[in-house]
């Protein structure tokens, strides 16, 4: 990832589940905390109520590939954090980058539009 780190310690996830505005739909919640850096910190949460070792892996790997391929679309300076709901476990690539963009757009975050993914011909522009 180009912009994004990852948040990695259990503080700066309560930081942004404490502070942060969230917004969820039917496979994912999304929490988001402006910070004002010139880079994003992204965390993704996957718990033992969506499958074993293997399932949450591969949601994981899922979710941070369709951050990445449309992290360019993404505001910088934002912490995000990414929960998986129980629902995601057998969704295909393109259902997860779909809910991860809805809810970027909810917080007004991602300027996408649905149907046209990886940041090609739908970008906004500002």
């Amino acid at each position: 990832m180009e912009f994004s780190e990852s948040l990695k310690k259990y503080g700066d996830f309560q930081r942004v589940y404490k502070k942060g505005k969230s917004y969820a739909n039917k496979y994912l919640v999304m929490y988001v905390l402006k910070q004002g850096t010139q880079e994003n910190h992204i965390g993704i949460s996957v718990s033992k109520k969506v499958g074993n070792s293997v399932v949450r892996h591969r949601i994981t790997r899922l979710i941070r590939e369709s951050y990445r391929l449309n992290e360019a679309a993404f505001e910088k300076g934002l912490d995000v954090v990414v929960v998986a709901r129980p629902a995601i476990k057998d969704r295909s690539f393109s259902e997860v980058e779909s809910s991860l963009l809805h809810l970027g757009r909810l917080h007004k975050i991602c300027a996408v539009w649905r149907g046209e993914p990886h940041g090609r011909a739908g970008t906004l522009s500002s």
